[in-house]
């Protein structure tokens, strides 16, 4: 499902309105905090990032849209952050900020009181002068903010996940044989069916995939690359048995990948038992998982003729769902966008429910969509896509002072 480029990529932190990186920093604004970072401006507080005197400087405090122009004084990278003395709550903050640099961060603020956290490379954090901003309020309320994440937070839902994804992998094991079976007796048609249903127990793995290793290349890969395409030998798995099934390839050929087929997926389930997953990818993957659909799925890409591409989407729908299962402890008191997160899973879930035909087992291909058709999907998957990257965000385990 991912290529090694897009599973070793590292989401954003929070969900941002602007970003800039320059100088070796990235400074980051919650959604909802105002405008993207500027150059610094008269009146704006210069407060020092460095942690030998993290969030001196801060000298006018008021209600509202402020812009803190950050400066590292020390010798090293820093991260800073603002943060809610009384919850801990991060309302911004600024990554890797080089020796020597400035840069802004914009936040609003309501009444309370809160403190600068600087954490430098191989320090422990450090917490600056708690800074009290005046007003009522039940008036003045601050921008977006959140508890950070700590990684023994995440070990119960990644635990959680793998258990789940052990059973799942019994279905796929016994999906798989059922596959391998009726390629062996030549029942074409009742192969293309088996496929379908062992590809869609893989494909709401979602979650578990960048744990599979080499194992979850040779069931997932594409002809992509390979210098023989789709001939090579080192095309294996799940779309080789595909293009075998749709393009009527001879019955020793395709034995032999069926058979190569459910060796791997049994392996897999072997080897999952030693596996551990990094807590840290399990909110990284509800928001990669659709990425990835977009990509590829929603392209064509990974189509070998089986025209499946929408079934598929909608099984990375339900890896989905079964990503964030876990995760809904942590995000109820972190995420007030979860509701519209869930409707707008129910949304995406009746657009590709529209295609498919329960009659007969199948789904319309890809290409036969419409153009508002593929414009109404693509628009659902998407706006998922950008939703999920605050989960994310959110889900991204932070030091804590």
């Amino acid at each position: 499902m991912t290529d090694s480029a897009l599973a070793g990529r590292r989401p954003p932190r929070w969900r941002v309105t602007g970003t800039a990186v320059a100088g070796g920093a990235a400074v980051v604004v919650l959604a909802g905090c105002g405008a993207a970072p500027r150059t610094p401006a008269a009146g704006d507080d210069r407060v020092d990032a460095s942690p030998g005197r993290c969030g001196h400087g801060w000298r006018h405090p008021r209600p509202g849209t402020q812009t803190f122009t950050l400066h590292n004084t020390s010798g090293t990278a820093a991260e800073v952050r603002l943060t809610d003395t009384r919850t801990g709550a991060v309302l911004g903050e600024a990554e890797g900020l080089a020796p020597g640099a400035a840069r802004t961060l914009p936040v609003r603020l309501g009444a309370g009181t809160y403190a600068f956290v600087c954490l430098g490379e191989d320090t422990d954090p450090v917490t600056g002068p708690a800074v009290r901003v005046p007003g009522d309020p039940r008036r003045t309320r601050s921008g977006p903010a959140a508890v950070p994440v700590s990684v023994h937070d995440l070990i119960p839902p990644a635990l959680a996940y793998q258990r789940w994804a052990g059973r799942s992998m019994t279905r796929l094991v016994a999906a798989t044989d059922a596959l391998r079976a009726a390629v062996r007796t030549g029942d074409r048609a009742a192969a293309r069916s088996r496929w379908l249903t062992a590809h869609l127990a893989y494909a709401r793995l979602g979650a578990a995939y960048g744990a599979f290793g080499d194992a979850g290349d040779a069931l997932d890969r594409t002809a992509a690359g390979l210098p023989r395409g789709v001939r090579d030998p080192g095309f294996t798995g799940f779309h080789r048995v595909e293009h075998g099934l749709w393009h009527r390839e001879r019955a020793p050929g395709l034995r032999r990948a069926a058979d190569r087929l459910a060796r791997d997926v049994r392996a897999l389930r072997a080897g999952w038992a030693r596996t551990r997953m990094d807590p840290a990818d399990l909110g990284r993957r509800a928001h990669e998982i659709l990425e990835d659909t977009l990509r590829a799925e929603l392209t064509g890409r990974t189509d070998y003729g089986s025209g499946s591409s929408l079934a598929t989407a909608r099984a990375h729908l339900d890896a989905t769902r079964a990503v964030l299962r876990p995760l809904r402890p942590l995000l109820r008191t972190r995420y007030p966008g979860l509701p519209a997160l869930d409707r707008r899973l129910d949304r995406a879930a009746r657009a590709l429910d529209a295609h498919a035909h329960a009659y007969r087992g199948t789904w319309t291909p890809l290409g036969r969509l419409d153009r508002a058709q593929r414009a109404r999907i693509d628009a659902a998957v998407g706006d998922l896509t950008e939703r999920l990257a605050s989960v994310a965000a959110l889900c991204d385990a932070r030091r804590t002072p």
